[in-house]
């Protein structure tokens, strides 16, 4: 049974009109973003990843499909899109998919990337529709990357961040998961190169995976870095619809941390539901015991009323991972 959704209008952090409606779950938390896996394969096999690595997947979905449940999205209110992975940019059809999700009007659309074919795919992408590139990498330094990420794709990877600059995509940020005793050292570093090309830097606290020996390991407190930043921005901001993340602005550069483990107003500000690459609805980051299957409903010809029932239903399984805060 579909319990306590709510149609209502409601701000995001970037805009302050009342534009449109959006579905709300149970915990009167607003669904504003949706972020669509599009395959589990990757070109990496970084020592942190908590997906299936180079394993190819058996059923990713198909651009049509992928559009179907747009389109339901879309009729809730989610104003904004971000494709993943696995590593997105090695769908063949991925410029098939921008422009059939840019078709739907979407305030934003977005890709996040390890950047290794950015530099083919960028200025296409840009013309299907695309708005902004989170690009993962975690450091300059081409013996750490190595070590990272098990590829020598460093200097590309940079190459196709600077295409995206020249053609004036904007913003562009850059994803640095941070790893004790790795490249918690190189955050300053990272944020010269960001700062001198126009990107935003973006740090990230390592999840707890399915490996919890990498995770005791590596797992790096972000308080420091919180603390850091704090003495020397010139100005923080808090984006209340993203987690209530901080955005620091120093020396007219930027750097937001996201920091979702033991983080209870990381889930009281969730506002994202995802799609993984097989086709299910996953209403929380750090959760799979909760998924709903939307692909196999789509496959065999249900209603749209029916796949829109059960996008309710993946709405309504969201709960708070950390849930000790009052509602």
């Amino acid at each position: 049974m579909i319990v306590n959704n709510k149609l209502s209008c409601c701000e995001d952090d970037t805009h302050h009109d009342c534009n449109g409606i959006l579905v709300k779950d149970k915990f009167d938390r607003p669904i504003i973003s949706l972020r669509v896996s599009l395959t589990n394969r990757c070109n990496f096999n970084c020592i942190y990843c908590h997906h299936d690595g180079m394993l190819p997947s058996k059923s990713e979905m198909s651009p049509d499909e992928i559009f179907q449940i747009l389109k339901i999205a879309k009729k809730f209110g989610i104003k904004k899109i971000r494709f993943s992975g696995g590593e997105p940019l090695l769908r063949d059809d991925i410029i098939d998919i921008i422009r059939k999700t840019s078709s739907l009007n979407f305030k934003d659309i977005s890709i996040t990337t390890n950047g290794v074919l950015l530099g083919k795919y960028a200025e296409d992408l840009l013309k299907a529709g695309l708005n902004r590139v989170n690009v993962s990498l975690d450091t300059l330094n081409h013996d750490t990357y190595n070590f990272i990420t098990k590829g020598n794709y460093l200097n590309k990877v940079k190459s196709g961040i600077l295409s995206c600059v020249d053609l004036g995509i904007h913003p562009i940020k850059i994803n640095m998961v941070i790893i004790k005793g790795v490249n918690n050292n190189e955050v300053m570093n990272m944020f010269d190169f960001c700062k001198s090309n126009g990107l935003i830097l973006q740090l990230i606290e390592l999840m707890k995976a399915d490996n919890k020996q990498i995770y005791d390991k590596y797992h790096f407190n972000m308080n420091f870095f919180e603390e850091k930043f704090e003495k020397m921005a010139n100005e923080v901001k808090i984006r209340h619809f993203m987690q209530d993340r901080k955005k620091y602005y120093i020396d007219n550069g930027e750097i937001e941390i996201v920091k979702p483990m033991d983080n209870t107003k990381f889930c009281q500000n969730c506002t994202r539901l995802r799609i993984t690459s097989e086709g299910n609805i996953k209403p929380c980051l750090l959760k799979n015991d909760n998924l709903v299957n939307i692909i196999e409903p789509i496959r065999n010809k249900l209603s749209e009323n029916e796949i829109e029932k059960i996008f309710l239903k993946g709405v309504n399984n969201r709960e708070p991972y950390y849930n000790q805060y009052p509602l």
